[in-house]
């Protein structure tokens, strides 16, 4: 996978949960760790996605914001 964006994180699919038209797709990228992603059934459909199958969150921001409690 040849990607420019510079955050890929790989992971094992942990959870899908399907919509009528988004899929809430959830990655296990750490003990503990995971990142939710929202995409479309119709893409989830093409990539194959099923429990288990490892893939990437890719993260392409221009800003990351940093905040702590008082």
């Amino acid at each position: 996978m040849k990607i420019s964006a510079r955050n890929a994180i790989p992971g094992k699919i942990k959870k899908i949960k399907l919509g009528a038209v988004n899929a809430e797709i959830t990655l296990q990228v750490g003990r503990g760790i995971e990142v939710v992603s929202v995409i479309s059934v119709a893409s989830a459909k093409a990539l194959k996605l099923k429990k288990g199958k490892t893939a990437h969150a890719v993260i392409k921001a221009s800003d990351v914001m940093i905040g702590v409690d008082h």
